[in-house]
């Protein structure tokens, strides 16, 4: 590792509901929750358990994106909703690790959407991300907070490690490339990084904030569904399994928590930290 700068900030993205589409930024507050605005809000059933594209692909044709206390929902058929933060919501019981509860948001919001996937899902947001930790399975310590994402505050890729997954794709399966939103991350370095090197860092500097190595990012299945046609195909999991698996699991990206309060900004210098 270095203390110099071996990459750049080449894109980021803030994704406010779980599992739907985010939308690309060109700078985004930080805090110790990661993105602001990122992973407020989720989609549940009847009982409360998190649904996602895991599940429901088709969630991935809705955009969410951040406005002032609240957020718009976009269809691919140009279909529009725009829902403010339900502060004074009832809270419903949710399912997700380590928070218990949520705030619900009106019927109607609950109609709209539910309409849209063709399935009943209810609408929730997060009062307080505080609520709720970095689990020490994925390298919490005390202290850490997290929003409603899977694992950790912020998730960061290479394009040179995607440019070694698509090589392999097009050498052993003749397969086109794919993008990097597959693996939906917060912040994309660029620059002349070896493949994979991002796995070994132990914290970094990205502009004036630094974050800390939480864990690598190993993949589901949401990888696989087809962005343009919202349908399961069996890659990059086939190709990751020969190359990137250990543990059981297959591996891209890492998991970062930030140390401090700062903002990212496309174009910054990413810098490894010994």
């Amino acid at each position: 590792m270095t203390d110099a700068a071996t990459g750049w900030v080449g894109a980021l993205s803030v994704r406010p509901v779980k599992s739907l589409s985010g939308v690309p930024v060109d700078r985004v507050a930080l805090d110790a929750l990661g993105p602001r605005g990122d992973r407020r809000w989720m989609l549940v059933d009847g009982d409360g358990e998190t649904v996602t594209a895991r599940e429901v692909p088709t969630m991935l044709g809705i955009t969410a994106r951040v406005l002032p206390g609240a957020i718009e929902l976009a269809t691919r058929d140009g279909a529009r909703l725009v829902v403010a933060e339900p502060v004074d919501g009832r809270r419903t019981p949710v399912g997700l690790s380590r928070l218990g509860w949520a705030l619900a948001c009106p019927g109607e919001v609950d109609d709209w959407i539910s309409a849209q996937l063709g399935r009943p899902v209810r609408l929730v947001w997060l009062d307080d991300p505080t609520r709720r930790s970095v689990s020490p399975r994925h390298g919490g310590l005390p202290g850490d907070a997290l929003s409603l994402a899977d694992a950790g505050p912020v998730h960061l890729t290479t394009t040179s490690s995607l440019d070694a997954l698509n090589r392999w794709l097009a050498d052993e399966q003749g397969h086109p490339p794919l993008p990097m939103e597959r693996f939906r991350p917060t912040l994309v370095v660029d620059g002349p990084l070896e493949p994979f090197e991002e796995d070994g860092w132990t914290r970094v500097r990205v502009g004036d904030v630094t974050l800390r190595f939480a864990e690598r990012c190993d993949r589901c299945v949401m990888t696989t569904i087809d962005l343009d046609t919202l349908r399961t195909t069996k890659e990059p999991t086939r190709t990751l399994a020969r190359h990137r698996r250990d543990d059981g699991k297959v591996w891209f990206g890492i998991r970062l928590v930030p140390e401090a309060p700062g903002e990212l900004v496309v174009g910054a210098p990413v810098v490894p930290l010994r």
